[in-house]
């Protein structure tokens, strides 16, 4: 792995920075601390220091705001990214992020997310990469790379042991030495050691005790072995005390206020925090700053970025790379489109497809693509699509689509926002298209009591249409100039920013005709008080589906006569979300059924599953194919039609097991038992906790890590490799691959370790290496692939090698009819 191309720090330069954070008083030092903001650090223009801003999110940058009319590009989950597995598509993901903080502003991202899939049930399983530390930390260093080549600082997150929401404050994660070395620490020790990642952020948990802004392994090994010479940022509120300024913890946000500041100052002139640990945090924050151009007297990181990157094409190639095929019997994609009259599509998510997760990784883009416009637009013109939504998977309010509203003060489309004062005199107002809305920080004019909305909603359809108001707080709601709502919404989640994730509401029966507009007015008062400026206000519909079986039999009557039926299932985010985790694995509502009716219909049914993170198919074996296309971002639609019409290839391969029943699952837990949530599996996580279930004759997984299906066939050669190695010598590994099929495709050669006799506990196999290669139909060539000597070793109070015989095997997935060689490590 390369490292980002960005000169060195010289010697010189890190004196003088050094020497600038010294001539600053101890009151200065302090105030660069903790945030000016929720989003940005301290200036001091004496000293030429601008602020750093930083903005979420790891699949795209949506700056200092939540303004839908500030579009971001919104790229595939983590999950879709890690299915990849392509470190030239991270990259390129990663310096399509760069080129978009460079356009808002932004100076430092808040990601990759590289905590590992643990459990299936986190709720931010979707915004990881896998559940292998080697394919997350290669993947990882590869957006790090991509971004900071655009002198943008990446931030790997969440540092560490932090893979359930569950209790996410307080929890604390038990994970012994060896697991928390050779799983959780490798997954990040790449993005700092090869990408020289520019910041990193400590997470809300604790660590064996101890909370993780103040946790030692801030320093070892981040900082002594590693050699990270960056910012240590919080999470916003993961900062608890002053004491975390007696670790490695350099940043605290959100400010203006929080843990830091006096108090701080306090216990440096009382001896509590020595001086020198604050000059070290501040020079490390001078020289994030100096890095992205914002510290007058050094030169930045990178002056001028090369080349310019189209974010929907990346967006679409990304999503159409991560799309993993599980099943195609028959060979019946890709579809023929010339041979297709009567398509029918089903499923919510083919008209509301989720393209992300949900939380702090949303983004606001300027369109999605849904699967149903997707194949619209890419059947020829004489086929004929019929599309029925056979079953409601959207619970909750949901906000009304831009088109319906129109902004009856500016006589716009959207909705008209006013700030008023305690009096109720106007300061402020603002044309808004959607009808969700979020202020975290910014946008909010000082002295504004109340925020009123105005819209006229037009109905899509004649009849009874729940409608309703989501936020937390007071909230007054009128219809038509009717009162119907004046009370407190409270939520009772104790979760920092849960009214962004899922509101409390409050919702009624509307009767509209056809065409006809709806006049809505809301009236919120902001609470009084200290506290984070966060204010989310929700105008919305509500899917009611009075018969649901009566729509079943409406996609089924869709599918009968139809050339292909095409299924979406999925998720959204009242599924999967920062905040909480999953309760189960199943698809929500009555999904699994309508699929099982569809199919006994039509032989020709394709299921596509468009969720972050795994789900149960009770019905896989009964259709002819099935994709997932997980959170696929902005493109996604495009990137299903093009696979599914064979102008592309599924190029995805699993980064995650995927189970068949919940009760298989080898490590589900997720909640805390009092107050520790206990890694007791070891270093048996993911694949390697399935391998040893099943080992001792338990479940096997319904798709094993590593697998996928392309339109075409690979035979894999004999490996050529030394016969033995050093202690701590790497492996080369050459690999003769053929493509057996009939058209171009993507290979992607999996190289796995196994030590039966071994002294010290290990899985049963665990990925070394990986690498990818393209071959036209009945072409051959040899793939590279390098695993490195960390590979063959284990952790026992340091890094430690077997000597002896190590069994290689080299395979398409984790299960496969592997080629199988030995290398002696002597």
């Amino acid at each position: 792995m390369t490292s980002t191309p960005r000169p060195e720090p010289l010697a010189a330069t890190d004196a003088r920075l050094r020497t600038l954070a010294g001539s600053l008083t101890l009151e200065q030092q302090v105030s660069l601390l903790t945030g000016a903001d929720v989003w940005s650090t301290r200036a001091i223009p004496e000293i030429g220091l601008g602020r750093v801003v930083l903005s979420d999110g790891p699949a795209g940058v949506r700056g200092e705001d939540f303004d839908e009319r500030h579009d971001s590009v919104s790229l595939p989950s983590g999950s879709a990214l890690g299915a990849t597995w392509s470190r030239d598509v991270a990259r390129r993901y990663g310096q399509v992020l760069g080129q978009e903080a460079r356009r808002k502003g932004v100076h430092a991202i808040l990601g990759p997310t590289i905590n590992l899939h643990r459990s299936p049930l986190g709720g931010r399983h979707f915004e990881a990469l896998s559940e292998d530390p080697l394919l997350t930390a290669s993947l990882a260093a590869a957006y790090v790379e991509g971004v900071q080549s655009m002198g943008v600082g990446a931030t790997p997150k969440h540092y560490l042991a932090n893979e359930a929401e569950t209790d996410r404050f307080t929890a604390d994660s038990v994970v012994a030495g060896r697991p928390l070395r050779e799983l959780y620490l490798a997954a990040f020790e790449e993005a700092v050691t090869a990408a020289r990642a520019w910041l990193v952020m400590s997470s809300y948990n604790s660590i064996n005790g101890t909370t993780a802004s103040e946790n030692d392994l801030l320093e070892t090994p981040l900082s002594t072995e590693w050699g990270f010479d960056g910012v240590v940022v919080s999470d916003w509120t993961a900062v608890r005390s002053v004491e975390a300024a007696n670790a490695n913890q350099d940043l605290e946000m959100p400010g203006p206020v929080g843990h830091w500041g006096p108090a701080l100052v306090a216990a440096v002139e009382d001896g509590r925090v020595p001086r020198a640990r604050i000059t070290e945090k501040v020079t490390r924050i001078l020289r994030l700053a100096a890095r992205v151009g914002v510290l007058d007297g050094f030169e930045p990181a990178v002056a001028a970025p090369a080349g310019k990157y189209d974010g929907a094409a990346l967006a679409r190639e990304a999503a159409t790379r991560g799309a993993v095929l599980l099943r195609n019997e028959g060979g019946l994609l890709p579809l023929d489109p010339a041979s297709l009259r009567r398509v029918a599509v089903i499923g919510h998510n083919a008209e509301q497809a989720r393209t992300q997760g949900g939380g702090s990784a949303t983004v606001q883009p300027r369109h999605t693509v849904s699967p149903l416009e997707g194949l619209r637009k890419a059947l020829p013109a004489d086929a004929v699509v019929h599309y029925s939504r056979g079953a409601k998977v959207a619970e909750g309010l949901q906000e009304f689509p831009r088109m319906e509203l129109h902004n009856p003060v500016g006589n716009v489309p959207g909705l008209r926002v006013t700030f008023l004062d305690a009096a109720g005199a106007e300061i402020g107002g603002e044309d808004r298209l959607a009808s969700r809305l979020v202020w975290f920080g910014a946008g909010i004019p000082e002295g504004t009591a109340a925020i009123r909305l105005d819209t006229v909603w037009t109905a899509p359809g004649a009849g009874l249409h729940t409608i309703g108001i989501g936020t937390v707080g007071r909230v007054r709601l009128s219809v038509d100039g009717a009162e119907v709502f004046d009370d407190e919404l409270t939520d009772h989640t104790n979760v920092l920013g849960a009214a962004l994730f899922d509101p409390p509401r409050r919702t009624l029966g509307v009767t509209t005709a056809a065409g006809g507009g709806v006049a809505l007015s809301a009236l919120y008062r902001l609470p009084a008080g200290p506290g984070i400026p966060l204010t989310a206000i929700l105008l919305g519909e509500e899917t009611m589906v009075a018969d649901p079986e009566a729509e079943i039999a409406e996609a089924v009557e869709n599918a009968r006569t139809a050339d292909v039926a095409v299924v979406v299932v999925g998720t959204n985010a009242a599924i999967e979300s920062e905040g909480f985790d999953r309760q189960n694995l199943d698809l929500p509502g009555r999904q699994d059924a309508l699929v099982e009716a569809v199919a006994a219909v039509n032989p020709r049914t394709v299921v596509v599953v468009n969720s972050g993170s795994p789900v149960l198919m009770p019905w896989r074996e009964k259709v002819a194919a099935v994709l997932l296309g997980w959170f696929g971002g902005q493109e996604f639609g495009d990137a299903v039609a093009h696979i599914l019409l064979g102008t592309a290839e599924p190029g995805g391969r699993l980064p995650t097991s995927w189970p068949a029943a919940l009760e298989d699952v080898p490590v589900l837990d997720t909640t805390p038992v009092d107050g520790r949530l206990v890694y007791g599996e070891g270093i048996h996580l993911g694949y390697r906790a399935w391998l040893k279930q099943q080992a001792a004759g338990g479940a096997a997984p319904a798709y094993p890590f590593g697998f996928g299906l392309g339109y075409t066939t690979f035979a894999l050669g004999a490996p050529s490799l030394p016969a033995a190695v050093d202690v701590g010598g790497d492996v080369e590994v050459s690999v003769p691959v053929t493509n057996t099929g009939s058209r171009a495709g993507r290979a992607v050669v999996q190289v796995y370790l196994a030590r039966s006799d071994s002294a010290v506990d290990r899985p049963v196999r665990w990925l070394a290496g990986y690498k990818d290669t393209v071959l036209d139909a009945g072409a051959s060539g040899t793939v590279a692939i390098r695993v490195p000597a960390r590979s063959l070793a284990h952790y026992d109070g340091g890094w430690q090698q077997e000597r002896g015989v190590f069994t290689v095997l080299v395979g398409r997935h984790l299960e496969d009819d592997f080629q199988v060689a030995e290398v002696e490590v002597r």
